[in-house]
């Protein structure tokens, strides 16, 4: 069972008709600027204490969740809410744009999670 409203990605296309209607909200994931000053190459830990202190007081623009700091602890988590997957991210990293193995993006349906770690069933 899921806390509260699950972002469906999907519905972006087409929102299943049996599922109620909700308003949009935003979710930010990361702050690059703030007050006109360029913030990027600050650690990933600090940007997100500045993302949450500018996001308490809106109702319709919200930080994205935080789920364990171990991996297989926020997985677990992830799977019971139904998220698609998760993004793990180091904590001191500072933002580069494009791809980069400081942020790892690991969805449900292409690993499964034993007791030793992630593994990629096709690739075993």
């Amino acid at each position: 069972m899921t806390e509260g409203p699950i972002s469906r990605f999907e519905w972006l296309r087409a929102k299943p008709k049996d599922e109620p209607a909700t308003l949009p909200v935003y979710i930010a994931f990361d702050i690059l600027e703030l007050a006109g000053r360029d913030v990027r190459d600050r650690p990933l830990k600090q940007r997100r204490r500045m993302l949450e202190r500018l996001m308490w007081h809106h109702s319709m623009i919200f930080p994205a969740r935080r789920l364990a700091d171990d991996g297989l602890k926020a997985w677990q988590e992830a799977m019971a809410r139904g998220y698609e997957g998760i993004v793990a991210k180091d904590p001191e990293s500072r933002y580069v744009p494009g791809r980069t193995l400081k942020w790892l993006k690991v969805k449900q349906k292409d690993y499964r999670v034993e007791e030793r770690g992630f593994y990629d069933p096709g690739r075993r």
